[in-house]
């Protein structure tokens, strides 16, 4: 596989971690919505993703360190999405769209391995807590969204150095991991 990188990705990765505590947000309403419960799993799933201490790449990672968070919570949406025209008419259908960047980024084989990795993200658990108990608990679903408000609020825009070597090191981190 290729290392070249197209340079579109310097300026739409860089917007995707500005829009990072919001897409949390759009994610939230889904959760705590009337949404199918397929889409509601997916987005709790994202979410969690999000409070994960060993995630794909860990968020003190210089560049890099949200980047996975903002691939996943897309990749989360999108499959949020299948089947659900509410969900697609909502801003997690916008959210969802994004995906075919990520896949584009990625290539076919990368994206295929992120995409099963987020599909997995349904049967574990980050802080102890599983989507099913999210679901399935109202009084944890409600403490669940207090504190993916909270992270959105406090979350800070990281840096994104605008070089072709950070794509080629987040493409390169990542095809790693997912390996």
């Amino acid at each position: 596989m290729s290392d070249t990188v197209d340079v579109k990705y310097l300026d739409i990765f860089p917007n995707w971690l500005r829009s990072l505590g919001d897409d949390a947000r759009a994610l939230a309403g889904v959760v705590g919505g009337a949404g199918s419960e397929e889409s509601r799993k997916y987005a709790a799933a994202g979410l969690n993703y999000i409070f994960k201490s060993l995630d794909l790449i860990p968020d003190g990672v210089d560049d890099l360190g949200f980047c996975d968070d903002a691939f996943v919570l897309r990749v989360a949406a999108s499959l949020a999405c299948e089947g659900d025209d509410a969900a697609k008419a909502s801003p997690l259908g916008k959210l969802g769209e994004d995906v075919a960047d990520v896949k584009s980024f990625l290539g076919d084989e990368v994206y295929e391995k992120l995409e099963t990795y987020v599909k997995n993200l349904r049967k574990g658990a980050a802080r102890g807590r599983t989507v099913d108990d999210i679901l399935g608990d109202d009084s944890m679903r409600s403490t669940f969204l207090h504190e993916v408000g909270a992270w959105a609020d406090g979350y800070q825009v990281p840096s994104f150095t605008r070089d072709t070597k950070t794509l080629i090191k987040l493409k390169s981190f990542l095809r790693a991991k997912l390996a």
